[in-house]
């Protein structure tokens, strides 16, 4: 069995789960599972990025830096949900380091 992220919505020690995406995404061996991540900030307005969870635990977990700012909480929502693969590919290819043509998505479902 692989991770198990936060259930959405769930806190954790940074950000909230908005939304855990149904596209799996692979490197080489490595797929991964994508969670959209969003904080409130001070001011009011809503960060997000991307977290992507290797089913392999020996993997590291990667996150990208972040990838947007919205007004509030419903706005971030509808960015999370309106993620295509393509944008997937480019966000791990942001975490790694790499180039998006160096990733590959995966199957909807495991």
């Amino acid at each position: 069995m692989g991770p198990t992220l936060p259930k959405v919505g769930e806190r954790r020690a940074v950000g909230n789960l908005l939304y855990e995406h149904p596209t799996r995404i692979r490197n080489g061996e490595t797929t991964y599972i994508v969670g959209i991540y969003g904080e409130e900030r001070p001011d009011g307005i809503w960060e997000g990025w991307l977290e992507f969870h290797p089913l392999e635990k020996s993997k590291p977990l990667l996150r990208t830096g972040q990838e947007t700012t919205q007004p509030n909480r419903v706005t971030i929502e509808y960015w999370a949900l309106g993620l295509e693969p393509v944008y997937l590919e480019g966000a791990l290819a942001r975490a790694l380091g790499r180039w998006p043509n160096e990733v590959d998505v995966g199957p909807g479902t495991d």
